[in-house]
């Protein structure tokens, strides 16, 4: 673990090492099954790391025009795009740079579909499909729940506008197993399997918890290896959480404890500004050392220092009182924290570091007034 004390809060610490750990693990797929593994962007884009996970995956993937530069620019490899809808101008510059573009429909690959042949260059074309099952809980990240925009139904699949495409889209997951892709397969062959014979790339997404320590590996190795021997295409994963799990930590520092109906500490870092998930999903991310409520002797409400009645973390017990300057670590802060933060309130956005091998705590970036200002 590196030393708290060493960094200026609020901060994001990215461990290198950990890190690794997820790369080694997505290599090993990709060696056993011959699938090519894409980063997510969505969820981490901290490219001062892209030369390190380039050494390892294929490329990215990117939801819109300037995750697709960034791709590009900074990581190399395979750039892959898809967006519910795109513009003319973005279509215009994303066929100058990307190898893989995926429609959310029939209709937008035919709006779009002389763009593409006229760009002069090899773009692999698909369409993003619906299969309608998902057994994700939680509406907010089901992207096949009921009058979802997301994908094609089987439905409003219409078959006369689809040649010149090579692939297709699936994403149906959210931080699952492989056991639930494996369910997931069959509704995926019986709405579109007919389909598949005739592309060279099926796209299976992300959500894929493939670096957690009760991952079933073997279960993932033969669902791929059961698609790409039968329909003899290419298959493709594009996870996010899955390359940096547990490879990041947000450094946060008590300003403040007061009661009322119970212990309360203000902490420098929000939220709704620096760990948005927390709200929407809603989720309690974990602080090393610290308990459920009542677990240990002093429990405490966490809160930002925003002016948002509702940015509240969560509640959590420690084992001696909390006061002003204690530092908290909270655990599991890459993915999707440095991506989604915001400067609501005037917060300032947390700095980020690499814990490097050699223990080393590098600054990659640091952040002030000024960025702030420019997005406004």
């Amino acid at each position: 673990m590196f030393d708290i004390s060493m960094v200026k809060t609020p901060c994001y610490v990215v461990d290198e090492a950990e890190l690794i750990n997820n790369l080694n693990i997505l290599d090993r797929v990709m060696m056993k099954t011959g699938c090519k593994i894409l980063l997510a962007q969505k969820a981490f884009s901290m490219y001062s790391t892209y030369p390190l996970l380039s050494k390892h995956l294929k490329g990215t993937t990117a939801s819109g025009l300037f995750e697709a530069k960034l791709g590009r620019e900074e990581f190399g490899g395979e750039v892959h795009v898809y967006s519910p809808a795109y513009t003319q101008s973005d279509m215009d510059e994303l066929v100058k740079i990307c190898d893989h573009i995926v429609f959310n429909s029939p209709a937008q690959w035919n709006k779009f579909r002389k763009t593409v042949e006229n760009s002069g260059r090899n773009i692999s074309c698909g369409i993003r499909c619906n299969p309608e099952y998902s057994e994700i809980e939680t509406d907010i990240y089901n992207p096949c729940f009921t009058n979802s925009r997301l994908g094609t139904t089987l439905a409003n699949f219409d078959e006369t506008l689809i040649n010149g495409i090579e692939g297709l889209h699936f994403h149906t997951m959210c931080e699952q197993g492989s056991d639930v892709l494996k369910r997931t397969i069959p509704h995926i062959e019986e709405k579109f399997g007919k389909y598949l014979y005739n592309m060279k790339w099926l796209n299976l997404g992300g959500g894929h918890h493939i670096t957690r320590n009760d991952y079933d590996l073997d279960t993932l190795v033969e669902c791929l290896d059961y698609l790409q021997n039968k329909y003899d295409l290419q298959v493709y994963l594009e996870p996010g959480e899955a390359v940096a799990l547990n490879a990041g930590y947000l450094v946060s520092e008590v300003l403040d404890t007061l009661s009322n109906g119970m212990n309360i500490a203000i902490l420098d870092t929000s939220a709704a500004c620096h760990m948005p998930d927390v709200l929407e999903m809603p989720y309690r991310p974990n602080i090393i050392g610290s308990g459920q409520t009542g677990e240990k002797d002093y429990t405490y409400r966490l809160g930002g220092p925003t002016c948002l009645a509702g940015d509240i973390i969560g509640d959590y017990s420690f084992d001696e009182p909390l006061k002003e300057g204690c530092r908290l670590v909270f655990c599991d802060m890459a993915i999707y924290s440095m991506c989604k933060n915001n400067t609501f309130n005037g917060m300032p956005l947390p700095s980020i570091y690499l814990h490097k091998l050699n223990g080393e705590l590098e600054l990659a970036k640091e952040f002030g007034y000024n960025d702030f200002k420019m997005r406004l």
